[in-house]
């Protein structure tokens, strides 16, 4: 039976801290493949506006490249508008019949699970890995999501912090791969609020 984990998020963007949890989800799991899957946007933060789509895959690929177990998957970026996991899970299950399905969510999510769009059919569809936050004890998975919690090594670092960070002048370089901070260092994508976000340039 082929593995295969799918981890959502918007990657906006990708960072060292996200390909931790890659690597533990694969070892820990026996994962034939793990694709990550950006959101065009997330329902719970209708008002965010990440950076466009296009850039984050573009930092994803960088981040990844030389990593043959994974992939960059578009479809949420191409459907557009509000992202809902039970779709892309729906689209997994149909190319890969007969495969065990592992979807990564952050340890701050699984509150909400009950909440998420044809949230019985995602229990379903899927086996929930939940990825803790440093120092903290992730909550239980609420009936009747299945699944565990990743041990892995988890890094004090968010995306959020990253952008921060990078609009006010200081480096990243610790903090995300390298080929990510040397796009991020060549391209104004997070420069602040008042700046509208440019399509990075291949």
């Amino acid at each position: 039976m082929q593995r295969l984990g799918i981890y959502g998020g918007s990657f906006d963007p990708v960072h060292n801290g996200h390909l931790l949890v890659a690597r533990a989800a694969r070892e820990e799991l026996s994962l034939d493949r793990l694709h990550f899957v950006p959101a065009a946007q997330s329902p719970f933060k209708p008002d965010a506006a990440p950076a466009p789509a296009a850039a984050r895959l573009r930092l994803l690929r960088l981040a990844l490249a030389g990593w043959p177990w994974c992939g960059v998957d578009d479809q949420e970026a191409r459907r557009g508008g509000l992202s809902f996991t039970v779709d892309t899970l729906r689209d997994y299950a149909a190319r890969f019949p007969g495969a065990a399905l592992f979807y990564l969510i952050g340890a701050d999510q699984v509150p909400s699970l009950p909440r998420w769009r044809a949230a019985e059919e995602l229990a379903r569809l899927a086996e929930f890995i939940v990825v803790p936050r440093p120092g903290e004890n992730a909550a239980p998975l609420p009936p009747p999501f299945r699944g565990r919690t990743l041990r892995g090594w988890p890094l004090g670092v968010s995306a959020s912090e990253i952008r921060a960070r990078l609009r006010t002048g200081q480096t990243v370089d610790h903090l995300v791969p390298a080929a990510v901070a040397e796009a991020l260092a060549n391209n104004p994508l997070y420069l602040g609020p008042a700046v509208p976000h440019p399509a990075m340039t291949t």
